[in-house]
């Protein structure tokens, strides 16, 4: 059954369930805001999924830079495509199809189906299996393939005016050690050891197959290079990660190279095609329409948010969080995947000694002037929320506003129902005729 979020166009604190301790709950919102300054843009949603009340609501419908709340969309529409259980994999194959004699009599093929967390000791492995095989030598070429993916690597929106973050690696379909090696310079008189992001992934990688098998006493009579595999060869052996180990490095530690893998993995999928930017887009609005989730203002154009041409609401945030809430098969996965306040991820020094601590599961976002949070919280009678907050700044600096964030869902963690006030209906309905 789909669920449509149901946001109530009064914008009041209005709860008819818990009255009396939503008001003082309110109040104190009101005064946690009080410390920003005029000149701040918030955006705020407090919702009940089970009541469908709305708690508090400032700007639901405004269009702001979400950071890396962005990758919230990315992994819950993976999740809803793939399932937790869906395998990112490096795959070896080869145009050989008798390694009875101990020789692969043509190409030896790796290629990568979205897998960004393959490292060398993985690539080690694979080639282990090679000697359980027995495989003595390799007469043709090694050959790299990222074809899964189309072969733009990088893209400038994602750091322009963004002095938070640092340019990604290559953002491809095979990956080694994420895009990254080593190299050594000689600088005033002292040989130095950096990490530098590799150039064409999958020649790199392809190289340093070709280097892992030589040095295991496999013999390569060709030379390395990156190309397609053919449709009909033959499958060796994988290295694989499940979806649900990924989007936890994804969402708990905010990792975009993760993130922009992962996009481009959505694409994939979704279209049968190759992997691409718009593909992976089309997914994602796709996802938003089918769950009826609040979409004016919504614009996404990466996986990690860290592009300030992504545009979202809270409105929209509080659907999806809504919409997987409710989504049995997924919710384990997604809620899981999420930091915990005091405990772990990006919100490990958050919040600590406060009854949001070890409740609190979220998803924070840092920009140059933004600074968003979304998640889910139980307050002390045992009642679930969903909260969004994005703020977008001149002045203040980021842990005033991270520390704002912080006393508003520790607020919600206290709250505790009580017997609800009379309430003046006609009022009431004065008050939606008005709006």
């Amino acid at each position: 059954m789909k669920l449509k979020l149901i946001l109530p166009l009064l914008l009041t604190f209005y709860s008819i369930a818990n009255a009396s301790s939503l008001k003082e709950v309110k109040s104190e919102i009101e005064k946690i805001l009080n410390k920003l300054n005029a000149s701040t843009k918030v955006g705020l949603l407090i919702y009940n999924p089970l009541t469908r009340d709305t708690i508090f609501n400032v700007n639901h419908r405004q269009s702001m830079i979400p950071a890396s709340n962005t990758k919230l969309f990315t992994t819950a529409v993976a999740l809803e495509i793939m399932g937790g259980d869906y395998l990112l994999s490096t795959k070896l194959y080869t145009d050989d199809d008798n390694l009875s004699d101990g020789i692969i009599n043509g190409n030896l093929y790796i290629k990568g189906f979205g897998n960004s967390t393959f490292s060398s000791g993985d690539l080690e492995k694979m080639v282990d299996h090679l000697n359980e095989l027995n495989i003595k030598s390799i007469t043709g070429d090694i050959i790299g393939d990222d074809t899964y993916f189309d072969e733009v690597y990088t893209r400038d929106d994602w750091i322009r005016d963004e002095r938070a973050n640092v340019k990604l690696p290559p953002v491809s379909a095979l990956v080694l050690d994420r895009n990254k090696t080593t190299v050594t310079k000689k600088k005033r008189g002292r040989y130095r050891t950096y990490f530098v992001y590799v150039s064409d992934p999958p020649v790199f990688v392809a190289k340093e197959l070709k280097n892992t098998l030589i040095k295991s006493k496999i013999k390569v009579e060709g030379n390395y290079k990156k190309g397609e595999t053919p449709k009909d060869a033959f499958f060796i052996t994988e290295s694989s990660i499940e979806l649900r180990d990924v989007i936890k490095e994804i969402n708990k530690h905010s990792d975009n190279f993760l993130a922009e893998c992962l996009f481009k993995t959505i694409g994939a999928v979704y279209s049968g095609e190759q992997g691409n930017s718009f593909y992976s887009t089309q997914a994602i609005l796709s996802f938003i329409k089918d769950n009826g989730i609040f979409s004016d203002g919504t614009s996404v154009v990466d996986g990690s948010g860290i592009s300030r041409f992504d545009q979202i609401t809270v409105g929209a945030l509080i659907g999806l969080l809504e919409k997987m809430y409710f989504d049995i098969s997924n919710f384990d996965d997604f809620y899981d995947a999420l930091s915990i306040a005091g405990i772990d991820g990006t919100l490990e020094d958050r919040m600590r000694r406060s009854p949001a601590e070890n409740n609190f599961h979220g998803k924070t976002g840092t920009l140059n002037g933004v600074s968003s949070v979304s998640g889910y919280v139980t307050t002390k009678d045992g009642e679930d929320l969903i909260v969004s907050i994005i703020f977008q700044f001149e002045k203040g600096g980021q842990y005033m506003h991270r520390d704002i964030q912080d006393e508003i869902i520790e607020a919600l963690a206290d709250l505790k129902d009580e017997s609800p006030d009379d309430i003046d209906q006609q009022d009431f309905e004065k008050k939606i005729d008005t709006n």
